[in-house]
C-alpha cells in the first residue's frame, strides 16, 4: 500500500461505503465503486453539457486497491475532452483509512464518456464553452 496525498482540489463526490456494500471477501463490491465513479463523472459532464447526459462508454477502469467499510472515498472528476456530442471525463478515486493513523491510498482510476441528450434521449450538440 503506497500512501499518497489527496489532490489540492475539492472532490466531486465523497462517500463512505456501508456493510451492505461488501462482497463475500469483505471488500467493497467493484460494482459499487463503478456506480459511484459514474455518478462522480456525470457531475462535471452534466455541467459542461448544460443539461441531460447519458453514459455511453467506460473507456478504462483500473482497480488498484480494495476499499473497506469505514474508508472515506473521494472521487475527483475532470473533463478531459469535449467532442461535438460527447464529453470524456477522468475520475481518480482515493480512500482515506485508519483514522487513528490516517493514510490515503489511490484505489481506482477510470475514464468514462458521456453524450449530451435531449429529453427524448436523442443526441444533441454540446454547447460551446
Amino acid at each position: 500500500m503506497q500512501a499518497v496525498s489527496l489532490p489540492d482540489t475539492m472532490p466531486t463526490l465523497r462517500v463512505s461505503p456501508m456493510p451492505a456494500d461488501v462482497n463475500p471477501s469483505g471488500d467493497i463490491f467493484g460494482g459499487w465503486v463503478m456506480a459511484q465513479t459514474d455518478i462522480a463523472g456525470a457531475i462535471p459532464a452534466t455541467r459542461r453539457a448544460r443539461g441531460r447526459i447519458a453514459t455511453v462508454a467506460v473507456n478504462s477502469f483500473l482497480f488498484k486497491q480494495p476499499i473497506s467499510v469505514g474508508d472515506v472515498v473521494s472521487f475527483y472528476a475532470e473533463v478531459v475532452r469535449v467532442g461535438r456530442t460527447s464529453i470524456t471525463v477522468d475520475v481518480q478515486v482515493y480512500a482515506e483509512r485508519n483514522p487513528a493513523q490516517p493514510v490515503v491510498v489511490k484505489v481506482t482510476e477510470a475514464t468514462l464518456t458521456y453524450v449530451a441528450t435531449n429529453a427524448d434521449g436523442s443526441k444533441r450538440d454540446v454547447p460551446a464553452a
